[in-house]
């Protein structure tokens, strides 16, 4: 019965599509000249308004700059039912002022800025963000204010549409909570990541060749010191990266990401790359840091809450990796206690999970 439930997994992870790692974010900036005149700019991905505005109008595939301008008026029309400011009077007029493209690191941006004439010229005390959440709910929305009363960063989501611009900011408690949720969400769609942590996981769980298991502590040592280094290691150039010290191509850092996969996998079987695991950890550990901050990099650095979204989000990663291992290897434990775990299951698992990463390697590769 185990070997039946693991085949089925792998022809589960064998049917799945090789999508990018880059999670679907559209980033928001509010700020203000000091002079009763706010403006808002908005940035969305080319591919994500796409899903719901018909912008490749010839069907060929490709949207040239004819028909991303041909599509100006959806696409504002779009924003304008999905995007409000308001204050206690009522809501802003947003007036169109600028309108094109931004280049960012996982592909062509939509960045749209609009001016803000508020109702008794006023100041905006609450931004409503619903795009695409109908159509992902897993889109987030990306919020940096820059206003003379309250420089914050926020994440809006379909359980939290509404962000609250009183004079009173939300506790820096309450937004570095947001930031480990959002932590924890990234480490959960990140299927690449999970994957990767399965085949570090992985060798703990083997018996050696006449099928006797290492002690249970020896087992616990050795996953801490593989989660130790990962953590370690992906910590490091988060930081450096969402921190603008250090900038790589998303499409590069994920190709290589997929890569770092197959790799560990098929070194549990050929250990060409030696035995020590944590070893291989920290090193692909160090790539995995920027397939994370591909969420807060985009944001600009000018806010001093960055750091602390920065330390939120790096805990909600390790939360959710902790908590996977709580349930991962426990499961993976008990069938290793399976006859034929180490000659068929094994195997099993590490070719499906190469395959898939390989094939993620061809598809990012290409996109690059």
């Amino acid at each position: 019965m185990p070997l039946r439930i693991l085949c089925y997994l792998c022809l589960a992870f064998l049917t799945l599509p090789a999508h990018a790692h880059k999670a679907s974010d559209g980033y928001l900036y509010l700020d203000s000249d000091g002079d009763r005149q706010w403006q808002l700019r908005i940035d969305l991905a080319l591919r994500d308004l796409a899903l719901v505005l018909p912008l490749d109008r010839n069907g060929n595939g490709q949207i040239t700059g004819a028909e991303l301008t041909a599509s100006r008026s959806d696409v504002l029309g779009y924003q304008a039912g999905h995007l409000a400011l308001s204050n206690p009077t009522g809501d802003c007029q947003l007036i169109p002022a600028r309108w094109g493209l931004s280049q960012r690191s996982d592909g062509p941006y939509v960045a749209t800025t609009y001016q803000a004439n508020c109702p008794d010229a006023a100041p905006p005390q609450a931004l409503r963000y619903s795009m695409l959440f109908e159509q992902d709910a897993l889109h987030r929305g990306l919020v940096q204010v820059d206003l003379p009363n309250q420089q914050r960063l926020a994440v809006l989501a379909p359980d939290s549409r509404l962000l609250t611009l009183g004079p009173q900011a939300p506790s820096a408690l309450a937004s570095f909570a947001s930031f480990v949720r959002e932590g924890v969400v990234h480490l959960l769609i990140g299927l690449d990541h999970l994957l990767f942590l399965l085949v570090l996981v992985l060798p703990a769980t083997l018996p050696n060749r006449r099928g006797q298991r290492p002690p249970f502590r020896q087992q616990w040592l050795t996953l801490a010191g593989v989660i130790t280094a990962f953590t370690v290691a992906h910590s490091i150039t988060l930081g450096l990266a969402a921190l603008g010290l250090v900038t790589l191509p998303i499409a590069l850092v994920e190709t290589v990401i997929a890569l770092s996969i197959a790799v560990a996998a098929i070194n549990i079987l050929w250990p060409v790359l030696g035995r020590k695991t944590w070893k291989l950890a920290f090193v692909f550990g160090l790539v995995h840091g920027f397939g994370f901050a591909s969420v807060l990099s985009e944001l600009t650095t000018t806010t001093p809450h960055l750091v602390l979204a920065l330390a939120g989000f790096n805990v909600g990663v390790e939360l959710g990796q902790l908590g996977l291992l709580i349930l991962v290897y426990p499961l993976l434990s008990g069938l290793a206690l399976a006859p034929g775990y180490r000659r068929v299951m094994v195997p099993a698992m590490i070719a499906g999970v190469s395959t898939v990463s390989l094939l993620w390697v061809i598809e990012r590769a290409t996109a690059i």
